[in-house]
């Protein structure tokens, strides 16, 4: 990810204006999304990597990188928006957000269910996967509390 320009990881879904403390969209603190335009862009960095790993930690267990290559190559032949510099389990994470209803095979994908998974539709597995996400958002939030 460029330090040049650290984008926002918003996504258009904020829960914080309901009073959420960790935005269900993103999954960034209520503080992180009010103080953003603030951060210099090594705190964005920051954030984009405590995303990035609670990602990887949610998706890893659900999900196995078989071919990230096949799966790069998918992202850009459906035009799906995914950060090169980040991990293929992140990249899964984007395509699972915008065609879990539709994919049928996830080996044409260079992707593979965890033995547990195997089966089970890929829009309850999204389901599954947002709320893992959000959990371990939230896990987060509340360590940092107690440390304040």
């Amino acid at each position: 990810m460029s330090s040049l320009a650290v984008k926002t990881p918003c996504v258009g879904l904020c829960s914080t204006v309901y009073g959420d403390l960790v935005c269900r969209g993103c999954k960034r603190f209520c503080h992180e999304i009010i103080d953003w335009n603030g951060y210099p862009n090594e705190r964005r960095l920051a954030i984009w990597q405590r995303l990035e790993q609670l990602q990887v930690q949610v998706l890893a267990s659900k999900l196995l990188i078989v071919d990230s290559q096949r799966l790069r190559e998918q992202l850009e032949a459906r035009q799906i928006r995914f950060v090169a510099e980040q991990s293929p389990y992140c990249w899964a994470y984007q395509l699972l957000r915008r065609g879990a209803g539709r994919m049928r095979n996830l080996q044409a994908y260079g992707l593979a269910l965890q033995p547990a998974f195997a089966g089970m539709p890929l829009a309850e597995l999204l389901e599954q996967v947002e709320q893992a996400y959000f959990q371990a958002s939230l896990a987060c939030y509340a360590a940092l509390m107690e440390q304040a």
